[in-house]
């Protein structure tokens, strides 16, 4: 079977990682080990760079990295038929950067219909930051400015539930007077009855099948329409939000 064959009822395979780089460690240092395990030895991943202005050096970084993991990386970029490459690709990775810019490039060259197929189809999926914001029913639940504007806000849907990467906590001893990032999900809830997932830096959600496992050194933050917010540690399921 070619990598372009769609596989009846195969499970998804999704890591959906919430920054590339924490406080003190190396570019996907913190997540090295999970990355090790959810692809299996030898894959070529086709990697997406889009998020960022300057392609050439964002896909030159994530090569040499997921190649000390034993990893080959080819780059969306290069190819002349975007949304081919990732009909052939054995798993993506999609970097963090602007999530806008990310999402209007996606429907530019036609990849964001082709992800959306594929993953379903089983393929394995990596996001990191807005990467994991492109796997969400929307990217509404971004941190990023919208300097650019895509045709819809529209994202994969690869999971039923959105995600707000790098979530931060309300500092009390701080003087700044905008909105906290709860404040700004809250908002998000009072016109969208969609669960939000605050995924704190040093976490990821590892999704196989039906399930849906919280991994990294912190607990995620649950927020749902008319119910006060959930904490969930380090190791909780989130099976129900699938």
């Amino acid at each position: 079977m070619t990598p372009t064959d769609p596989t009846p009822n195969t499970p998804k395979r999704l890591l959906l990682v919430s920054n590339s780089t924490s406080h003190g460690s190396g570019y996907l240092d913190h997540c090295a080990e999970e990355i090790t395990d959810f692809f299996a030895p030898g894959t070529r991943i086709l990697f997406v760079p889009y998020a960022l202005h300057d392609r050439d050096g964002y896909a030159a970084k994530a090569a040499e990295r997921l190649g000390e993991m034993g990893f080959e990386v080819d780059s969306i970029h290069r190819a002349a038929d975007p949304a081919g490459a990732v009909d052939e690709a054995q798993a993506v990775f999609i970097g963090g950067g602007n999530t806008f810019r990310l999402l209007r490039e996606l429907y530019e060259t036609g990849a964001l219909e082709a992800l959306r197929r594929r993953i379903a189809a089983g393929m394995p999926y990596m996001g990191t930051s807005a990467g994991t914001n492109m796997a969400c029913p929307t990217i509404r639940t971004t941190n990023d400015m919208p300097i650019v504007e895509p045709p819809s806000f529209d994202a994969i849907g690869a999971v039923p539930f959105q995600i707000n990467p790098h979530y931060l906590d309300p500092d009390p001893g701080s003087t700044h007077q905008g909105e906290t990032r709860e404040q700004r999900i809250t908002e998000f809830l009072e016109e969208n009855d969609v669960p939000v997932v605050g995924l704190r830096e040093g976490t990821l959600l590892r999704v196989e099948g039906d399930e849906a496992v919280l991994k990294g050194g912190a607990p995620a933050r649950l927020f749902r329409r008319g119910a006060d917010p959930e904490e969930h540690p380090t190791g909780s399921r989130f099976d129900h939000l699938l």
